[in-house]
């Protein structure tokens, strides 16, 4: 018996390849495809959050004129009106890039009442690595600042100070004829409660009514011609860091520049700045 021969039809065969092929590619069972390509990855890596603040307001207009008599007395006594309104004006500090930093400073020169000098610095700070966020980059920047500021551990409160001193005196007391030494009397010692000049309450420290994290910082130097004194104050409200410095020379060497008030007057300044940053 002969056998049938069959003539292959190419039609046929372009059906059967087409059935194969959607099986093949619905085997995933939702009828997908697939598209990545090897080596890519399949899901986007989160982004850090980016700073409140993009831009910085200009410094030299902040200080109203009340703040700057109180700070630099000597600019109101200016007799020439115009050197009064360039003195009030104040003087810009050259930045490479005002979107990023700012700051001004003033200054009053009075042979009766001293040397006030006034500056303020406004930084903006953006983190460049997408896993850290520009407020977070701005708690590190602050941080070292804090370090360098080398702030004095927090003393004890007044009254535990005194209860301290009191039970010492106690225990140390003795029938002894010899006269003790006074602590008024000490090199040391000053009128303000700390070698460096200034109160124990007014001591460099942490500051916590004040942006998001703040300090203050108390120099006193000298005696020179006058005595010198420079109060810091530092605060960072998201991603933009402030620091508002403030210098008394005093016209004699007799005279110490008042922590308090130095102190009270920056602190003043400083939290009206707070709200001048615009989102």
């Amino acid at each position: 018996m002969q056998r049938k021969s069959y003539a292959f039809v190419p039609g046929v065969a372009v059906l059967l390849a087409a059935v194969l092929a959607g099986c093949t590619s619905g085997s995933d069972g939702d009828g997908s495809a697939d598209d990545s390509k090897p080596g890519e990855p399949t899901a986007t890596a989160s982004t850090a959050e980016p700073g409140r603040y993009r831009t910085l307001p200009e410094p030299c207009s902040q200080p109203d004129q009340d703040t700057l008599d109180e700070m630099l007395p000597g600019i109101r006594k200016l007799p020439d009106a115009e050197q009064r309104e360039k003195a009030y004006e104040g003087v810009a500090t050259v930045t490479y890039d005002t979107d990023r930093r700012v700051g001004c400073r003033w200054k009053d020169d009075s042979a009766r009442d001293g040397t006030h000098r006034l500056s303020l610095d406004f930084e903006r700070v953006v983190s460049y690595d997408t896993a850290v966020s520009d407020d977070d980059r701005a708690g590190s920047v602050f941080a070292s600042k804090v370090d360098a500021a080398h702030l004095p551990e927090p003393v004890a409160s007044e009254a535990s100070s005194e209860a301290s001193a009191s039970a010492s005196a106690s225990a140390s007391s003795s029938p002894s004829d010899e006269p003790s030494s006074d602590a008024s009397d000490s090199p040391s010692s000053s009128d303000s409660g700390s070698p460096s000049g200034t109160p124990v309450d007014l001591q460099p420290r942490l500051l916590d009514d004040l942006g998001d994290e703040a300090f203050v910082d108390d120099v006193l130097a000298g005696p020179t011609t006058g005595r010198h004194r420079t109060v810091t104050v530092a605060f960072r409200t998201s991603n933009v860091l402030v620091t508002v410095r403030y210098e008394v020379q005093s016209a004699t060497a007799a005279k110490v520049p008042d922590s308090k008030e130095m102190q009270d007057t920056a602190r003043n300044l400083a939290g009206n700045l707070v709200g001048k940053f615009g989102d």
